[in-house]
């Protein structure tokens, strides 16, 4: 571990920056933490960023610290609303590449539509936790692949769930998938821990606007309403329109957004 302090920058009352750990820093100020900053990899590789801080002084410094120290880029996820903590990322040098939209969508399948949407002809829904993995992991594959060769998966929703190196499938039992005899042609992934979200609803290009994606998801919120939950959440990229309107169309509500930074 590395306690050797370096200042920042001398101010009335001088910070000092001192890295504690391996991609952790923390301010000081009079032998008090006034900041702490940190740094980890996402699943899609990607080094996001982080601090915590007392006032523009300490965080300055563990933004000016932490950037010498990180290999570029560097990325960080604010709330849009938190204009000082956005204004501080870009003192740094941060500017916005993205903006999602955090969705509340209604379960009940009264309220979303859904209540009478069934799979097109020959396809079929696989619950949850009744795929089988090896169509699982292809159709995922080919998805991932048709989104890379076009728009680029990194302008889908930050995956933030840990999952090993170079697997793309978080939990094959979070998927549920819509199906033909001999193959998948679409899936979606929800998951609860403190509330249910949707991390990833999405079709074959060649399958799209058969209503596959809103079969897909009549299927979870409805297994969802049927569990006790009244709302799912999930995110989407601004410039997503099918997604956008997608959702907006069972009734879903924008709550809040969220920028991304990159320097």
């Amino acid at each position: 571990m590395d306690t050797k302090p370096c200042t920042s920058g001398l101010s009335k009352n001088a910070v000092m920056i001192m890295r504690v750990a391996d991609r952790q820093w923390h301010a000081l100020e009079d032998d008090l933490v006034v900041g702490r900053g940190y740094a980890e990899h996402r699943p899609d590789g990607r080094l996001f960023v982080s601090i915590d801080a007392w006032h523009d002084a300490a965080f300055d410094r563990l933004a000016e610290a932490m950037s010498v120290a990180l290999p570029a880029p560097l990325y960080t996820v604010v709330d849009e609303a938190d204009v000082e903590l956005t204004a501080g990322w870009q003192r740094a040098g941060f500017t916005i590449r993205r903006r999602e939209w955090e969705y509340a969508v209604p379960t009940d399948p009264r309220g979303s539509g859904l209540d009478e949407v069934l799979p097109p002809p020959g396809v079929t829904i696989v619950p949850a936790g009744q795929a089988d993995e090896r169509l699982l992991r292809a159709v995922d594959r080919a998805i991932r692949d048709e989104v890379e060769a076009t728009i680029g998966w990194q302008s889908m929703p930050a995956e933030v769930i840990p999952r090993p190196e170079g697997d793309t499938i978080v939990d094959p039992t979070k998927y549920a998938v819509a199906a033909t005899p001999d193959r998948y042609l679409g899936l979606i992934r929800v998951v609860t821990v403190n509330r249910p979200r949707i991390g990833l609803v999405a079709v074959r290009a060649g399958e799209q606007r058969r209503g596959i994606a809103r079969s897909l998801l009549a299927h979870a919120l409805g297994t969802l309403h049927n569990s006790g939950f009244a709302q799912a959440w999930t995110e989407v990229h601004e410039s997503n329109r099918p997604a956008t309107a997608l959702f907006e169309g069972i009734g879903a509500r924008p709550m809040s957004s969220n920028l991304e930074l990159v320097r």
